[in-house]
């Protein structure tokens, strides 16, 4: 089938590669232009395991080109037609809808015919509705609408594309859906087929839950900071519960990336612009902007002056194997470091180049770690999971400190290195005196 997928971010890219890969004629468009030139030359714009391959193979077979709008919109609309492109969060807490009217204004001017626009971009519940209202409606064409709301967790988005767990479609009308089943048709998965509305809240309501999941079991953590248990052991014995599960029960210092923060403080807004105050998902919001702070108020207790003391952040990303820095923790525990004087050198593998002011960047773990008083973990990268704690103890200076904000280390190595060892319930932080 032709495909055309507007926007190449993360969605994007990996909607467009995945398609052309299941064989399908692909055309990803995107207003960067040098976005679009590397892209065309068969380098990723991103870091996903797995995509710069199945790219470079689209290219090859000829069923993945990319282009900008300059050709015009009504030559690279196809008879199924993707918008991908970002909807950010407004300084309110809403979704900025700006590039996806733009987009779908611009498509159904330039329609002379019929087509099925399907909406992947993250938009809040009655977009879908006011989009055809206010432009589809009007054009010439015959505009079918779907939303299509993506599940690709960033590190296995290739993996998520193929072996999802469901393949959302919400459609006013059986033919559009008809189409939409056909072009996943190579695909495993149950099919929930529903109304535009419930299908734009089915995306909010995922992200909103496994956010509540991470911050309860982080609640539960700085609970057992306190009576002294091991939230390790906590975790493993409630996630057994086929009724609750293990995954998203790993306590840390919260959630970041650019699905978690963004959506669940744009559903809290759409139930405040609704009349509807959503206490639960407020809370959530609290707990996990207050568990970044977790690494700052123990350093800040163990030192009695964090002033020019050098301290190693492991890690930039969000999370491993992505370079997405979007909301990552690391980016509020720099400043608050920054203000207490600390001298900050900052190493990750692969995270995208970022503008990190009150901090060095560097290039090795080792670089980061020479005479570091501290490190925080802020990333699970199998580089530091596996790194030499008895080597790091002897660059270090003492007291050297590691915590373990991902709760990602073998404790037992750290402290035979001679290092101290802090992390998010597992040590009893609040018994310590």
């Amino acid at each position: 089938m032709k495909v055309t997928v507007i926007g190449t971010g993360y969605v994007g890219l990996v909607t467009g590669v995945c398609l052309a890969h299941s064989g399908h004629d692909v055309t990803c468009v995107d207003v960067d232009r040098a976005k679009i030139a590397t892209l065309s030359a068969g380098t990723s714009t991103i870091y996903e395991p797995g995509l710069e391959e199945l790219l470079a193979e689209g290219i090859a077979s000829g069923r993945l080109r990319f282009a900008t709008p300059d050709v015009g919109w009504k030559d690279l609309i196809s008879d199924i037609t993707f918008v991908a492109v970002g909807t950010p969060m407004a300084s309110n807490g809403a979704a900025d809808l700006t590039a996806v009217r733009t987009v779908v204004s611009a498509l159904a001017e330039a329609a002379d015919r019929p087509f099925t626009l399907v909406m992947k971009s993250t938009v809040p519940p009655g977009t879908g509705g006011t989009l055809a209202s206010r432009f589809l409606a009007s054009s010439e064409a015959n505009i079918g609408y779907v939303s299509n709301p993506e599940f690709l967790r960033e590190g296995h988005a290739i993996d998520d594309w193929y072996h999802t767990d469901r393949i959302v479609l919400g459609a006013e009308n059986t033919a559009a859906l008809d189409i939409m089943r056909e072009l996943y048709a190579s695909i495993d998965a149950p099919v929930v087929a529903t109304d535009v509305a419930s299908a734009e809240t089915i995306k909010y309501a995922s992200n909103a839950f496994l956010s509540t999941k991470i911050s309860f079991i982080n609640e539960i953590a700085n609970l057992c900071d306190y009576v002294g248990a091991d939230i390790d052991a906590v975790a493993n014995g409630v996630g057994l519960d086929t009724r609750i599960g293990s995954q998203f029960l790993k306590a840390g210092i919260g959630y970041g990336g650019s699905c978690f923060p963004k959506d669940t403080r744009a559903l809290d807004f759409i139930a405040t612009m609704n009349g509807y105050q959503f206490t639960l998902l407020k809370s959530v919001i609290e707990v996990n902007n207050r568990q970044r702070l977790q690494p700052v108020v123990r350093l800040a207790r163990a030192f009695p002056d964090l002033h020019e003391r050098t301290i190693a952040i492991l890690g930039l990303s969000f999370k491993p194997n992505t370079d997405d820095v979007r909301e990552s923790p690391a980016l509020d525990i720099i400043p608050l470091l920054a203000e207490e004087g600390a001298r900050i050198l900052v190493y990750d593998p692969r995270a995208a180049e970022a503008d990190i002011p009150g901090a060095l960047r560097v290039d090795s773990v080792w670089t980061a770690l020479a005479g570091a008083s501290a490190a925080i973990v802020v990333t699970e990268w199998r580089e530091f999971i596996d790194l030499d704690w008895v080597h790091a103890k002897e660059v270090m200076t003492d007291p050297a400190i590691v915590f373990d904000g991902r709760n990602c280390l073998d404790a037992n190595a750290v402290r035979a290195s001679g290092m101290s060892y802090m992390a998010v319930g597992r040590d009893g932080a609040h018994r310590e005196a």
